[in-house]
């Protein structure tokens, strides 16, 4: 099946109780043809509580990563982990990306179930079945390409054995571990020799190229994450010239999650002449949405505003339905949907009879399962039945939550609906 044919299996794919926050008598509709009856977010039928994705603080995201990424000399391939939204992943390769990164097994057969033909899977992959299941992709496919991460020397005998007798060998990078007790990767240069060895003893494996997660730097700041990205670059240069690259028509180097994206900019224009041209290769996946909390705070973005702003495009839409005291109010989101693993949602926005106005005194304080803890002061005006707008803080923990997500245009008018694949 094409990507094609999948993306419009979704959109008729019919509406009923699986999806929360969608209208009651929406019931029997396939989505696209509730997307083309235009309901209002608020008047349309929607209960709460019910997340809502901006259409065009969406569009602006994705056109200003596909601007950075070509200033700045780079292939792009954002982390899909964060939407596991396939209808996401197309519109970022419409704009520019060369193909979409992700984290595990599942989520390439996501994937590849809709059309994306080129991925970069940021982790070892060591699972028997999941090896052979690629290794069919790549032998039913030519023009896919699949590329991972390699960090071991055992990881490597591994994928030998399950490899065993495939006629088209692997891509692999060897990952370069950010640091003691930092996450995965190889830990020295001597260790990534010992990798890269060991993929050049194989058959059924090839080395493709570097790669590593600056993120995981520890202590990091701005010194410590040039100096990491600098190590990177020297591996690949070392590997090069001791000849592991022979025969590539192109070497993979790549980094970049959604912090520090701007030194990898700034160390990837450093990368020399090698052998083969290098593909440079950004994978943040953050962008997407953006947030009001944790990447709102270290987006590089913060660092050179000179190159642009992310705007936050989600918002959670919860109704207060308790009002114990002058003090304290409650509404119906909780932990079952709203992202609360860096920060807690943030009170917005109040509505109500159609008018909507700063959430004056109103914070969040707890969430329970479905309920959000509100500390209200003499300031706040808020009364049970109000919509409350909450905005949230991580995106990779706000898309879970939720399989149709609306798209929204900033009168209300709901345009399509997001399909997420966790």
């Amino acid at each position: 099946m094409s990507g094609t044919e999948a993306l419009a299996r979704l959109a008729a794919e019919p509406v009923d109780h699986r999806f929360k926050g969608l209208p009651p008598d929406a019931d029997g509709h396939t989505v696209a043809e509730l997307a083309a009856q235009r309901r209002n977010l608020f008047t349309g039928g929607f209960a709460t509580p019910v997340l809502a994705l901006s259409a065009e603080r969406l569009e602006h995201n994705l056109a200003l990563m596909e601007t950075y990424a070509t200033r700045h000399g780079l292939a792009f391939a954002p982390h899909g982990k964060t939407t596991m939204a396939p209808q996401l992943f197309h519109r970022q390769i419409e704009r520019g990306a060369w193909g979409i990164t992700l984290a595990v097994p599942h989520q390439v057969r996501v994937a590849r179930q809709f059309g994306i033909g080129r991925v970069f899977l940021a982790n070892e992959l060591v699972d028997p079945a999941a090896l052979r299941w690629i290794s069919r992709e790549l032998d039913g496919d030519p023009g896919f390409r699949f590329i991972c991460y390699v960090d071991s020397v055992r990881g490597v005998e591994l994928m030998d054995a399950a490899l065993d007798g495939t006629s088209r060998p692997l891509d692999v990078v060897v990952e370069l571990g950010a640091g003691e007790g930092a996450r995965t990767g190889v830990r020295t240069e001597a260790e990534c020799t010992a990798v890269a060895d060991a993929v050049a003893a194989t058959r059924t494996l090839r080395l493709a190229g570097v790669a590593g997660y600056e993120g995981e730097v520890p202590q990091a700041d701005p010194e410590r994450v040039h100096a990491w990205l600098r190590r990177l670059v020297a591996l690949a240069v070392d590997f090069d010239k001791a000849g592991r690259f022979a025969g590539l028509d192109e070497i993979v180097v790549s980094a970049g999650g959604s912090a520090w994206f701007d030194a990898v900019a700034d160390v990837f224009a450093e990368i020399p002449e090698l052998s083969a041209p290098v593909l440079k290769l950004l994978r943040s996946g953050a962008y997407v949405s953006h947030d009001d909390g944790h990447y709102r705070k270290v987006t590089p973005f913060n660092r050179v505003p000179e190159e642009g702003a992310l705007e936050p495009a989600f918002r959670l839409w919860a109704q207060v339905v308790s009002r114990p005291s002058p003090e304290q109010a409650f509404a119906n989101a909780g932990k079952r949907d709203a992202a609360y693993d860096l920060d807690l949602p943030f009170a917005q926005v109040v509505r109500r009879d159609g008018a909507e106005r700063p959430a004056t005194g109103v914070s969040v304080t707890g969430l329970s399962d479905q309920h959000a803890w509100l500390r209200t002061t003499e300031e706040a005006d808020l009364e049970v039945g109000d919509w409350l707008g909450l905005g949230l803080s991580h995106p990779c923990t706000s898309f879970d939550k939720w399989q149709l997500i609306p798209l929204v245009e900033a009168d209300g008018t709901v345009v399509d609906y997001i399909r997420t694949f966790f």
